[in-house]
């Protein structure tokens, strides 16, 4: 099975059609969005150490993830790399441990970005996740599930957001280059429905 790297910009939407291509394809999800946030919420000297970093839109160092991805996946296959890699160096140290067989890049502009992410809130106790403009709660602030109020995270503010996208163009906007170099790079448009990036990363991976 190959390994897949799906590639863009945060707000893109690689977390909503990963969460599917790993339920219909049975890809192994590594998100490194989701690992640090995981870390952040434990307290953990890694979760303390990246905090900072993600509070201000910036990359956390590329030897931290580097180490966190190799715990989890050294030398597996049918792996589906969730934002990851970010910048070159993640991008070479990754096949220093595995291999990469497909690239996927989200294409879309900064402020359909923008209007994406500054949308979202989260519950403050389930995490359960909504959009105030695609998926918006039953009750304004409360969420559905269990009631929970709903907040949204400081990197989703649309100051941090841009940031963000800017920090993304200048860091991680030359692995499309690289990954094309090497024949691996696909490009799909983002500015579509889940559905719709689904079916066209879907068929890429049949052909």
């Amino acid at each position: 099975m190959k390994n897949l790297v799906l590639l863009g910009p945060p707000g893109a939407g690689k977390g909503t059609v990963a969460a599917r291509l790993v339920r219909e394809f049975g890809f192994i999800h590594v998100s490194t969005g989701d690992m640090l946030r995981e870390e952040v919420n434990r307290n953990t000297p890694l979760g303390q150490l990246a905090k900072g970093y993600m509070a201000r839109g910036e990359l956390v160092p590329d030897e931290v993830i580097l180490s966190m991805v190799r715990q989890r996946v050294d030398a597996q296959q049918g792996v589906l790399f969730d934002g990851f890699p970010r910048t070159r160096a993640q991008a070479e140290g990754l096949e220093r441990f595995t291999c990469v067989d497909l690239v996927i890049f989200f294409e879309v502009d900064e402020e359909e970005v923008v209007r994406r992410l500054s949308s979202r809130r989260i519950c403050a106790s389930c995490g359960a996740v909504y959009n105030l403009v695609t998926q918006p709660p039953k009750v304004p602030g409360k969420c559905d599930l269990c009631g929970g109020e709903l907040i949204q995270r400081e990197d989703d503010k649309p100051e941090v957001v841009r940031h963000r996208f800017a920090v993304y163009m200048k860091d991680s906007a030359p692995l499309v280059a690289y990954y094309q170099s090497r024949g691996l790079l696909h490009r799909v448009r983002a500015d579509r429905s889940p559905d719709e990036v689904f079916q066209a990363i879907a068929e890429i991976l049949r052909a």
